[in-house]
Parts: C-alpha cells; sequence; structure tokens
C-alpha cells in the first residue's frame, strides 16, 4: 500500500486523520502510535515516524521520544522518506 493512502477497519482511526487534517497536534501522535503498533492499520514504521515528527514539530514531547526510539529500527533511506512526507504533509493540509 502506498504511504499516502490511509485505509483503516476502526472508525476512531479515521476521526484521527479528520482530526490530523485540522492540524491537531494529539492525533499525529496518535496516529504515531497506531502505526507503529498495528493497531487498526498496518504497522509502518516509515507513516509511524512521519506522524510522530509532526507531532514533534506541535510540541509534543513523547514524540520526540517515540521518533528516536522507532527511528533506531529504520535505515536512513526510510527516515528520509518519512521526513519527506512530513514536508509533504505540511505542503498539502491547511492548520
Amino acid at each position: 500500500m502506498a504511504h499516502s493512502e490511509f485505509y483503516s477497519s476502526d472508525p476512531s482511526a479515521h476521526q484521527l486523520i479528520e482530526a490530523a487534517r485540522s492540524g491537531q497536534a494529539d492525533a499525529y501522535y496518535e496516529l504515531g502510535i497506531l502505526y507503529s503498533v498495528g493497531r487498526g492499520v498496518d504497522i509502518d514504521y516509515i507513516e509511524a515516524h512521519k506522524w510522530f515528527n509532526l507531532a514533534a514539530m506541535r510540541g509534543i514531547k513523547r514524540a520526540q521520544a517515540d521518533r528516536a526510539e522507532l527511528a533506531a529500527e529504520m535505515s536512513s533511506c526510510e527516515i528520509a522518506e518519512a521526513q519527506r512526507m512530513a514536508r509533504e504533509w505540511l505542503g498539502t493540509t491547511t492548520h
């Protein structure tokens, strides 16, 4: 599945993506959790890193720690992709 697509059978995950579209930092963090552990979505460390990065940029301190922990399990190419995706998200959403 492409990273830009969102699929989940969990209605609360859909609520989180809507909250993220409006720029809610807590939603960014919760999406990072969903993707890092596979709760309602497939595990995807690149997506998780993207969401933790966005949350950290919005001042969520625990997102910084979770992002760092996740990055230890990722390649430099994967981290670069996650960072690119975070920049892309910021450029395509209104918040």
